[in-house]
């Protein structure tokens, strides 16, 4: 028998380790290398397409000078797309109550339509 006692009429809840969210030091670790990995990528191709202007078709060193445009951006929007995700519906909106009492879901008394009811 378990040594847990547990509330008449309340269920069980055993949390998950697998639910459990990653230790703060460790994300922010993770997001600090994955910024400077792509800081280190940008720095490499602005460098290629400096070295290699005029050696390589042109296309391609402005590919590689658009990257290292680009790679900023998109580094700091990674490095900062941390813990606050949340499990949401995906709706920005909530639904809005139409009619009622004349409180703050509803329409007041002067913007209600005017005409026999």
């Amino acid at each position: 028998m378990s040594s847990i006692r547990r509330r008449p009429g309340s269920p069980e809840q055993i949390p998950s380790i697998t639910a459990a969210r990653e230790p703060l030091a460790d994300d922010m670790a993770r997001r600090q290398k994955r910024y400077l990995v792509q800081m280190g990528i940008r720095v490499v191709c602005f460098a290629v397409a400096v070295v290699s202007w005029g050696r390589i078709p042109m296309w391609a060193s402005l590919l590689l000078i658009v990257a290292a445009v680009v790679l900023p951006y998109s580094a700091v929007l990674f490095a900062n797309a941390g813990r606050e995700r949340r499990d949401s519906d995906g709706s920005f909106m909530s639904p809005r109550e139409v009619g009622g009492d004349g409180g703050p879901h509803g329409l007041g008394p002067s913007d209600r339509p005017e005409g026999p009811a």
